[in-house]
């Protein structure tokens, strides 16, 4: 085992491999404030790649319902019981958020998938803490879809009120995922045959096809379970971030890198893509207008999905106000509260950020904000907020303008002739 730097964990920790990092990192932030759960993303990806034989429960974009849906069900609860079964009582965090970029969460004490393996796995040769998932469980994507949580003890109950942040007595939020694209893959990790790799252009974790021969120890290794094995071929297959479009060569986009087909496809506008610049370190290189960048370091407000696994994933996410923040801090880790605080009450270059989301599908490299005209002065849950109509711009690879919008967006006014017609 080789020791690499995890700014997730704010240490160093045991990997299978030295260190190797692109010079830009495919990355990506979800809202899950926004997600309705319409399935638009898993529909778009499973019509463009996982339409074919064999791949029939092959989702590698996917929206389930939390606390209880998951695909495949359950994959998050059994590691997270596997890990402390590796470590009991020592899977925690002794430090929280800080202004260091090399721990911006704290420091995590615990075990990760990596350096949990001994007490456990069998045969000594196993890298990776993991499991390999039942076919039922593979077998419903949208399991417990829609269900929310009610009181504790009481069956099929829910509460009368507790509708009222910060949080909601009776609750349920949607999670959209697809492959995380890690630092630190578990199932590059894994593979006995080296099949799996880090493309150093950006990041994107792939499998030579010609050299897979199903043995499956990715899909085992593999916490968020993105990695699936197809039986008609006996290869695992897996998200491959769209490449050809993040390459310009999907003739939409004239040359431009564009946006995958999952979130391009988004109606919430909860996603946002990117490829942040990356230091020799291993950390995102400082690149203060780059708006993924300015969403996890500099605002806070989007966090990594069970960053204790290890991995060091490089999808993030806002995370929904309304649920008890015990469950959000087990997901997210300790940077939870900081992060439901200013996306609750946003400053004013937040508020011009976030409408960034899903203007364009366009790959934005980085963004100005040209100030506007006050529009609204109030008060909200105790504290004093004004609006101001700014301007935000986004920039594509070249520096060239992709688009601008305002804070405040235009109404279109259906003239009277036309006010009840389809």
């Amino acid at each position: 085992m080789s020791k690499v730097y995890n700014w997730h964990l704010g240490r160093e920790m045991d990997y299978p491999y030295d260190a190797v990092y692109p010079e830009r990192q495919f990355a990506f932030v979800f809202n899950i404030n926004r997600c309705i759960a319409c399935q638009s993303c898993t529909m778009a990806c499973k019509s463009t790649w996982t339409f074919s034989k064999g791949q029939e429960q092959m989702w590698w974009a996917n929206v389930e319902t939390k606390p209880y849906g998951g695909y495949p069900q359950h994959w998050d609860v059994k590691i997270l019981e596997l890990l402390e079964q590796a470590n009991p009582g020592g899977q925690s965090w002794s430090e929280t958020e800080s202004g260091d970029p090399k721990k911006p969460y704290g420091q995590f004490d615990g075990k990760t998938v990596f350096e949990a393996r001994g007490p456990v796995l069998t045969p000594d040769s196993s890298r990776v803490l993991g499991y390999l998932p039942t076919d039922e469980e593979w077998n419903s994507p949208n399991i417990y879809e829609d269900n929310p949580v009610g009181g504790r003890g009481v069956k099929g109950q829910f509460h009368k009120t507790g509708e009222q942040l910060p949080v909601h007595k009776t609750w349920f939020f949607y999670l959209a995922r697809i492959c995380n694209h890690c630092s630190y893959p578990a199932c590059l990790a894994a593979c006995p045959r080296k099949a799996i790799y880090k493309r150093p252009e950006d990041g994107i974790v792939l499998i030579d096809q010609s050299e897979c021969r199903g043995y499956r120890k990715c899909v085992e290794a593999c916490p968020y379970k993105k990695t699936m094995y197809r039986g008609n071929t006996r290869i695992s297959e897996k998200c491959i971030a769209c490449y050809p479009r993040l390459e310009g060569k999907d003739p939409e986009s004239e040359g431009a890198p564009m946006e995958t087909r999952c979130m391009a496809a988004c109606i919430g506008q909860i996603r946002m893509q990117g490829l942040v610049k990356m230091g020799q370190d291993g950390t995102w290189a400082e690149d203060r207008q780059h708006p993924l960048y300015y969403l996890v370091h500099v605002a806070k407000v989007a966090l990594p999905l069970y960053p204790q696994f290890g991995t060091e994933p490089n999808g993030f996410y806002i995370p929904p106000r309304w649920v008890p923040r015990e469950y959000l801090r087990q997901m997210f880790g300790p940077g939870v509260d900081g992060a439901i605080e200013r996306y609750n009450n946003p400053d004013r270059e937040l508020l011009a950020v976030l409408q960034l989301f899903r203007k364009s599908n366009r790959i934005i490299y980085r963004y100005e904000i040209q100030e506007g005209p006050r529009i609204y002065e109030g008060e909200l849950r105790g504290k004093k907020v004004t609006l101001y109509n700014d301007t935000i711009i986004a920039f594509g690879r070249k520096g060239e303008e992709l688009f601008r919008t305002t804070l405040e967006e235009p109404i279109h006014k259906r003239p009277a002739i036309y006010a009840n017609s389809i």
